[in-house]
């Protein structure tokens, strides 16, 4: 069982800790979400995850990128972050 972990890179293993805190976080906002029972606070609640959801997908492209620095040129990391930006105007609008 040892031996698989530490065969993962360090950056994968960091992405793979952002989208579980970011599935944490969606569900522990549904679990409250249902305990107050009040739409107001269900719409401030989502208003938190509006902003958690895209920092996490910001934070771990950013992550892959820079692992993949050395091996990509400026224009495909350009092209990359253009896609997320894009991603998040498409959602936005």
């Amino acid at each position: 069982m040892k031996g698989w972990i530490t065969g993962l890179e360090t950056a994968v293993v960091v992405m793979v800790l952002l989208r579980v805190f970011s599935g944490l976080t969606e569900l522990t906002v549904a679990a409250l979400i249902m305990k107050f029972n009040s739409v107001e606070k269900a719409l401030v609640l989502n208003a938190i995850l509006a902003v958690v959801g895209p920092a996490v997908l910001i934070l771990s492209v950013t992550i892959g990128v820079y692992a993949l620095a050395d091996s990509l040129s400026f224009w495909k990391i350009a092209v990359i972050f253009t896609g997320v930006l894009l991603i998040l105007i498409g959602v936005k609008s």
